[in-house]
């Protein structure tokens, strides 16, 4: 009867699982992430080289555990968009659960590694860091507990995404990381949004981010610390603010040329926080501005595709993961431009990092998963009443 009354896209009987996906897969998007990652090693090969002679290294050592991470990450990326939205809702789930364990055992096993703030595991070969997986997995949580709320006899689901949401952000402001707090608030806000919350309760817990903001700038050396260094009118040239502004600068519009800019020398984090200041400097505005674009689009064509879903959990946990995603994006390049307070944020398939590359992958396996085209009513055809 359903099919009936709103329409349906044709299936084809017995097609295969890979012509099915690549038919419904939002390609565009797909191949702006392949791009992404394509700059993110054409950076590395810049940003990292000094890390390495500076580590007594191989030259390419941090560019070829990129490439591996890389290859991860697009791997998980592929199957997972494959999968359907309740097998999404499930890994989506177990995920959480396993990066909520590992995020409350960091005060006792994790490591700082010399920054000041405990957000990592240290595993010898390499490093782990359960906030970076815990962000998709929340917003799966998240749309599942606000999507069973919309059901009849439906559980408090909101109440229970706001209250796990909370737990979240007090656990990562003890490492502190201020930055991964605000995005999980920003994110289930924009869920608690597109799942019919007021503007009036959604006012009143901005409200509430406000005073804990305030609270965490008398309680927190930290926090206060790179609040004064934003608010100061004068950047001091020997901080990583300091590096990054000045190659932006440098760059201009078409960039000193690829190999000749120096901030990759002196900036520590210029492979991994501040990779977009390499970016300006060697490459220019032209490039920088590029990166912002694929961001835009890819956020842009999820949101689209998703205002066409009736599913209501695909509309809220798509909206999560794709808000999500363009944030930490803009988080990232706005504290390069002094525009925000430094976060320690990375930039999504551009910045070094395993945790950083594998758990952007994952993120956006569900989100294309979550977007694909699939045999349903139209909203529209709903809202118009259209086939009646």
């Amino acid at each position: 009867m359903t099919e009936m009354v709103y329409g349906t896209m044709p299936i084809r009987a017995g097609e295969p699982v890979l012509p099915r996906w690549w038919r419904t897969i939002d390609r565009w998007s797909l191949a702006f992430v392949l791009v992404l990652f394509g700059i993110g090693l054409l950076l590395a090969l810049a940003a990292s080289v000094p890390l390495a002679e500076k580590n007594g290294l191989d030259p390419y050592y941090y560019v070829t555990r990129q490439v591996v991470f890389g290859a991860v990450a697009i791997g998980m990326m592929l199957v997972i968009s494959m999968m359907s939205p309740e097998a999404v809702r499930r890994i989506g789930v177990l995920g959480f659960l396993a990066a909520f364990v590992a995020l409350m055992l960091l005060p006792v096993f994790g490591t700082d590694f010399g920054k000041g703030a405990v957000r990592w595991y240290s595993l010898g070969f390499g490093s782990f860091q359960p906030s970076e997986f815990l962000k998709p997995g929340f917003v799966i949580m998240a749309g599942w507990l606000m999507s069973a709320a919309m059901e009849i006899n439906g559980p408090p689901g909101r109440l229970y995404s706001f209250v796990l949401a909370a737990v979240i952000v007090v656990f990562l402001a003890f490492q502190p990381d201020f930055g991964q707090a605000c995005l999980v608030l920003f994110a289930w806000g924009v869920m608690y949004f597109v799942a019919g919350a007021p503007i009036l309760l959604l006012s009143v817990v901005g409200g509430v981010v406000v005073a804990g903001g305030l609270f965490a700038y008398d309680a927190s050396e930290h926090f206060a610390r790179r609040i004064d260094g934003y608010l100061s009118a004068e950047i001091d040239p020997r901080t990583q603010i300091g590096y990054a502004t000045n190659a932006i600068q440098e760059g201009g519009f078409l960039g000193v040329g690829i190999g000749q800019g120096t901030v990759k020398w002196s900036l520590p984090d210029a492979h991994t926080d501040f990779i977009i200041a390499v970016a300006a400097e060697e490459y220019g505005l032209v490039l920088v501005l590029l990166v912002i674009l694929l961001y835009a689009a890819i956020t842009a064509l999820s949101l689209f595709r998703l205002l066409k879903e009736r599913d209501p959990f695909i509309r809220i946990a798509g909206a999560g993961l794709a808000s999500a995603f363009g944030v930490q994006a803009l988080i990232n390049m706005g504290v390069a431009v002094r525009l925000l307070p430094a976060k320690g944020m990375t930039l999504p398939f551009v910045s070094y990092g395993g945790s950083s590359v594998i758990a952007s992958g994952i993120a956006l396996g569900m989100l294309l998963a979550l977007t694909r085209a699939r045999p349903q009513g139209r909203i529209e055809d709903v809202l118009l009443k259209r086939g009646r």
